[in-house]
């Protein structure tokens, strides 16, 4: 049986590394360590579903089920063997091998022509303006934690890859804005030979 990975079901399984625990407990300790950067909890119930699917896999079981005083019942899950194999490998192969992923930038990217190069110049700034406040925003966050950087290192992976974008982007609008980079409906109708 071939279990589908994700970033959320390796959070759950290596959270249920550390002891069994009941899904509000696994979504407070995301928080609380301000994992929902490396992990998409957006939506209130994906946690759910993930534990719904791993369970279903028996890659994690039901321990048991308990109610604190003033407390909804909760149910506390713990790791199979099954799933510590399964996250064993799962984590080797994604340390090891560059996944084939489609975020959307490069995707626009790829449709740039398609708007004029002032209104892409514009919209590139907007965004280097954004991940400058993310830069910021993240870098204060960081700068009083005193953690081992073996509990930093995801953090360390984002700050590069952020100021590394941000650096192409600038770079892109200067081209842009300087008339390096360029292009208009006659140009690229003559280059692919559609109608412009």
């Amino acid at each position: 049986m071939t279990v589908r990975r994700s970033p959320l079901a390796m959070m759950v399984l290596a959270l249920l590394v550390e002891e069994p625990m009941h899904a509000y407990r696994m979504q407070q300790l995301i928080r609380e360590r301000e994992k929902q950067d490396v992990v998409n909890v957006a939506q209130r119930n994906s946690i759910y579903q993930t534990i719904e699917r791993l369970r279903r896999d028996e890659l994690i079981r039901v321990a048991e089920t308990r109610r604190e005083e003033g407390r909804p019942e909760r149910t506390v899950y713990a790791l199979t063997k099954a799933g510590r194999r399964t996250l064993d490998g799962w984590l080797a192969d994604a340390l090891a091998t560059p996944a084939r992923e489609f975020p959307e930038f490069p995707a626009a990217l790829s449709f740039l022509p398609i708007l004029p190069p002032e209104e892409a110049a514009r919209r590139l700034d907007e965004r280097a303006g954004a991940i400058e406040a993310r830069l910021r925003e993240r870098e204060a966050a960081l700068a009083g934690v005193r953690l081992p950087r073996l509990f930093l290192v995801e953090d360390e992976y984002q700050l590069t890859l952020l100021r590394a974008e941000l650096d192409w982007v600038r770079g892109l609008v200067a081209d842009l804005r300087s008339g390096a980079l360029t292009w208009s409906g006659e140009w690229l109708a003559d280059w692919t030979g559609t109608p412009a």
